[in-house]
């Protein structure tokens, strides 16, 4: 039964992927920049700025490993939507709740040599207001499992839906990009036992997402942007940002 669902959840992702690159060559002019910075083979963390509802596929299809996704848990509670998830191979997380049965799940997974998405914003920027302050959790799992990461910038892919169709008809389509950049560790953040792990997160949840912002346009950094340099920007676990 396990070599039988670990199958189904492969041939999920890879009709997945293979779907999601093709309605991306059809639909978008489709741009990945330094697919080859993601190492080939053992744990990796990608962090990446959060535009729409569907950039986890968009990043699944734009790397040659396997990815397994963070995604909120209102996703997998949903009849036929949240057995597609699992058998995609994302992950329930409890956004905004500190919810450290998933940052397990994560640390599993990496311990494992498998490749893990995650969105630290915990939704997604709206109105162009650029990127928000980051929740501490990736960190955390970066620190606690000494893995790479790698970061991930996605522009373009806030195209409305249906609208992106009509946009193709008259040939007009979107310019979606990808890019990711060098990986780097939080080793040095990391602290000896009894000292001040919630500091060490928020310093290095600061620095992956710099590492985001600078692959993005200014106009997207948000609060990451250079009029916050030298400060630490982070999220308060529990407290929701409001939806636009």
């Amino acid at each position: 039964m396990k070599r039988l669902k670990h199958r189904l959840s492969a041939l999920t992702y890879l009709v997945t992927n293979n779907f999601a690159r093709a309605v991306l060559f059809t639909l978008g002019r489709w741009e990945v920049r330094g697919a080859e910075r993601v190492p080939a083979s053992g744990p990796v963390i990608l962090v990446g700025n959060h535009v729409h509802l569907l950039d986890p596929p968009l990043v699944g299809a734009s790397t040659k490993r396997r990815v397994h996704p963070m995604a909120k848990r209102e996703l997998f509670e949903t009849p036929l939507v949240g057995w597609y998830f699992w058998a995609y191979g994302a992950f329930p997380v409890r956004r905004f709740s500190g919810d450290m049965g998933a940052l397990r799940v994560a640390k599993n997974y990496l311990r494992d040599g498998e490749v893990v998405l995650m969105f630290p914003e915990g939704t997604r920027s709206r109105d162009g207001a650029g990127m928000r302050p980051a929740l501490p959790g990736a960190a955390m799992v970066a620190l606690l499992a000494r893995a790479p990461i790698v970061p991930v910038a996605i522009t373009g892919s806030d195209v409305p839906l249906p609208g992106v169709f009509w946009a193709w008809l008259l040939g007009n389509r979107p310019r979606i990009t990808v890019t990711f950049g060098d990986p780097f560790t939080l080793d040095d953040l990391a602290t000896p036992s009894g000292s001040s792990e919630g500091r060490a997160a928020e310093a290095g949840t600061d620095r992956m997402m710099r590492r985001v912002a600078a692959l993005l346009p200014e106009e997207m950094r948000g609060v990451y942007g250079a009029s916050t340099e030298g400060q630490v920007i982070v999220a308060r676990q529990g407290r929701a940002p409001t939806e636009n």
